[in-house]
């Protein structure tokens, strides 16, 4: 009796612990096909699935050796079960014709996913085909009214100087209007929309979305990087040039990237992640102007 029991609470705690197990966090990556030709188009799939309670944010690549990305990924998310699921689709391609590999991506020191072997071919050549014969020059005959051509040229001529006419007595019709040049402070603007920011009370995707865009505004207005365009990957690949300290760039590239967690993501920041975030927005405008220009 005494035996049986204690193999009930033995399954018992096995069968706890199995649960827990699976509602951890995960990785894990996948291909449609181990093998395309070169340039052909490949899916890479990133799954990852992080508890709603857990501080653990995982960073989408933004490059992977001997590959490109054909188009930004598509982020999607789901709930369920207490665990918040992220799916990253990427559309890539190769060049560089070899076996290569997608390396592991880790989620935490002791949870990766495993690395995917890709084989870039060339197409099939068959030697053995004909090729095709060389085509003869084929002589093109002129045309045999050869009288009339100087008619289009007298029209064409006439029709030219009666338009130069027309645009010259409506340039000297036109009043001239002086245009007054108004100068911005990008640094000064960007600091004032941000202490409005930070008095405002507005959502969590509204709140974000106007930090990334004073920030963005600010790096365009400051630096000329199209900043308004590129995605978040993309811009902080150009950041890396802006002058910022290492510790400092870090920051801001996780504030950039927590962004893309709440718009496309729905992820839920905590209070003291829009403190931070906008403390971290500041500092970097801040650190940007000491570099100057």
């Amino acid at each position: 009796m005494i035996f049986k029991k204690l193999s009930f609470l033995l399954c018992s705690f096995l069968i706890v612990h199995f649960v827990a197990a699976q509602s951890g966090p995960s990785i894990k990556t996948s291909v449609e096909k181990d093998k395309i030709l070169l340039g052909e188009s490949l899916n890479l799939v990133i799954e990852v699935n992080i508890p709603e309670q857990s501080k653990v944010i995982f960073k989408m690549p933004d490059s992977i050796a001997h590959f490109e990305f054909l188009e930004d990924p598509v982020i999607d998310s789901t709930r369920s079960d207490g665990l918040i699921t992220l799916t990253g689709s990427y559309k890539m391609t190769s060049f560089d014709s070899g076996h290569w590999v997608i390396p592991s991506y880790y989620l935490t020191e002791k949870i990766k996913s495993d690395p995917i072997p890709v084989d870039v071919i060339f197409s099939d050549f068959n030697p053995q085909q004909p090729y095709h014969d060389i085509k003869n020059i084929e002589e093109v005959k002129p045309p045999k009214n050869k009288t009339t051509w100087w008619w289009y040229a007298i029209g064409g001529t006439l029709l030219l100087a009666l338009a130069l006419l027309y645009l010259l007595r409506k340039k000297k019709q036109q009043p001239v209007t002086s245009l007054s040049v108004v100068t911005i402070n990008p640094f000064e603007e960007a600091m004032k929309e941000l202490k409005q920011l930070e008095e405002s009370k507005q959502d969590a995707k509204l709140y974000y979305s106007k930090l990334i865009g004073i920030f963005r505004l600010y790096v365009y207005n400051k630096k000329g990087i199209l900043s308004l365009q590129k995605t978040t990957d993309d811009l902080i690949i150009q950041l890396r040039k802006s002058g910022l300290q290492k510790e400092q760039f870090d920051k801001l590239s996780q504030v950039l990237r927590l962004s893309d967690f709440v718009k496309f993501a729905k992820y839920i920041p905590t209070q003291e992640d829009n403190i931070n975030s906008i403390v971290e927005i500041r500092n970097a405008i801040t650190a940007i102007e000491k570099t100057g220009v």
